[in-house]
Parts: C-alpha cells; structure tokens; sequence
C-alpha cells in the first residue's frame, strides 16, 4: 500500500506548490483586512440589536465610533424574548434546537455504520448500493417537499394489484405542522452526503490496522466502535458543523413541513415574521437575527479544530 507524507511546511509539486507560493506571499495585513472587511456586517448587526427604533431609523450604527452612543437600550432583546411580544423567537429558538439536535445526530449514526460498511465489509452488490446511494445527492430537495408533506399526513401504501394486499410503506401519523416532519426530511436528505463523506475517509484508514484488528480476534462491531470511531473524530465533528448549520439556518423546509402551526415555527420562520404589519417593528430583526446566529456561531468555534481536518478527509491516502 503506497503512503502520501504531506508536509504542511513545505510546497508540494506542482500546481500545489504555486498556490503555495502565492499563499505565502499574500502581505499578513491583507488577510487581516479580508477578516475586517467579513466582520462588518456581523459588527452592524450587534451594535444595531441594542439600538432602539428611532436610533436605528435617523443614524447609522457606524456613528458609535463617532460617540454616538444616544438610543443605546437592551430593550430590543427583552421584547423578542418576551412571550407576549409579536414575533418573540424564544420558543422558535428551543423549536430550532429540537429541529437541528435530532436532524444531525440521526444522519451521523447511520451514516457511520453504512459507510464503514461500505468501505471494510464485502457482500454482493456493494458498489451498486453504494453508487445508487451517492445518487440521491442529485435529487432536489424543492421537488420532494410536497410529496413528503403528503407522505407525513395520508402515509404510503403500496397496493398489489391481483393479490388485493395493501402494504404499508409509511404508517398514517399526521406528522404535518409538527417538529418531527422537518428533521426527518433534514435527517433523509443529509444521508448520502453523509455516508459518501464518512466514506470516503474510513476507507482511507490503513488496511493494516483493521488486519491487526481482525488477528487478535475483533469482529465488525468492535472494529467499528473500538477503531473506527475514533479515529473518525475529525469527519464526525466536520459533517456535525455542516448539518448542524443547514438545519438552524433553514427557512423553507420548515415553512412547507410546519405551515401556520405557531407552536412548531423554528426561528428563522419567527424572524421573517418579526417585522409584523406594516414594519411597526422591523427595528426587533437585529436582536432576533443576533440571537438567531450566536448559536451556530458557539457550535463553530467549539468544534473548529476538526473542521480543517474533517473537510479534508479522505483527501490523502496514508
């Protein structure tokens, strides 16, 4: 088995040596100025949360360093995180968070079985399934919403024609308007992405650990939970960012799978309607946006030293 050494502190060979020099020769204040420049808009939106109406209609947020510090409140916070508040996003934001928690966890649980599957375990028509499985990434998920929100409230039931035997496919639950439609399509649509992922870096793994494994009498259940899962840690913490961020940030799964269901509205959905009739509180958006956004942002930060690894899995053979 041939083995790539890459050395981070050196430029490799060709193109990847190029792009190596001119990465190196970019002056370190130019990144620091990229890093401002994304930084504003985040910067706008927190100075502007604890700005009240009036401050936010007649003066720019860019006046505080001026010394503007007139119309400063926490006002706009305890508003939307008020219960009786039009728009309050406190139960949207406990609804994104029973939406995301299952909508990323599921996927992982899954996906790592299959894909360790995929790539250690030999059984008939292996690279079919698994050709078919990375497929379904080409399916939309636009196209799919409406039949699954009929799924999720008549069921699926597939009649034999000539035997009068109807087989149920998906039980009748009445799942429409609830949290569980929405992390289940969330939970279905990230299965292949995930198992193509997980994939292709269990895959890369030494054969001779799962050999050693194998001689001191392992079989596929220990390897996996004793070896495979482990050393996994970084692809795992890499697709939980991913996912994890596309189920908070989403907006028109929930609005189809939900409806007008207040009780189940995540907080995106909450958001949107917080300017309420006619903008009287559109000055609310940047504390809900705000509050809406720390969490991904906390999940980021806690979980980033996996991310440059995790995203880079399975990219050198070792």
């Amino acid at each position: 088995m041939s083995t790539a050494i890459v050395d981070p502190g050196r430029p490799g060979p060709g193109n990847a040596g190029v792009v190596y020099r001119f990465l190196r020769s970019i002056p370190t204040w130019v990144l620091w100025l990229l890093v401002l420049v994304w930084c504003v808009p985040t910067l706008g939106l927190l100075v502007n949360s604890f700005r009240g109406r009036d401050a936010q209609r007649t003066t720019g947020w860019w006046t505080l360093f001026l010394g503007n510090v007139d119309g400063f409140t926490l006002g706009n916070y305890r508003e939307v995180l008020s219960a009786e508040a039009q728009g309050g996003i406190k139960v949207g934001l406990v609804n994104s968070l029973a939406i995301a928690l299952p909508a990323t966890i599921i996927p992982i649980a899954i996906a790592a079985f299959a894909a360790y599957a995929f790539a250690w375990i030999d059984f008939k028509g292996r690279q079919g399934l698994f050709i078919a499985t990375v497929a379904l990434l080409a399916i939309p998920t636009q196209v799919a919403l409406i039949p699954l929100l009929q799924m999720y409230v008549r069921g699926a039931h597939l009649t034999i024609p000539g035997l009068d035997k109807t087989i149920t496919i998906f039980p009748d639950l009445d799942l429409a308007g609830t949290t569980t439609a929405v992390w289940l399509t969330h939970a279905a649509f990230a299965m292949p992405f995930a198992i193509f992922l997980l994939h292709n870096y269990i895959s890369s793994l030494p054969r001779d650990l799962f050999e050693a494994a194998r001689i001191d009498g392992a079989d596929h259940f220990k390897i996996f939970y004793r070896l495979v899962l482990p050393l996994s840690v970084p692809v795992l913490a890499a697709f939980a960012i991913f996912q994890f961020l596309w189920t908070w940030n989403d907006y028109l799964v929930a609005v189809v799978m939900v409806g007008a269901n207040p009780d189940a509205l995540p907080a995106t959905v909450k958001i949107a309607g917080q300017a309420g009739e006619f903008g009287r509180l559109e000055h609310l958006l940047t504390a809900g946006a705000f509050l809406q956004a720390a969490v991904p942002l906390a999940v980021f930060f806690l979980l980033q030293r996996f991310f440059v690894r995790g995203i880079l899995a399975g990219s050198v053979k070792g």
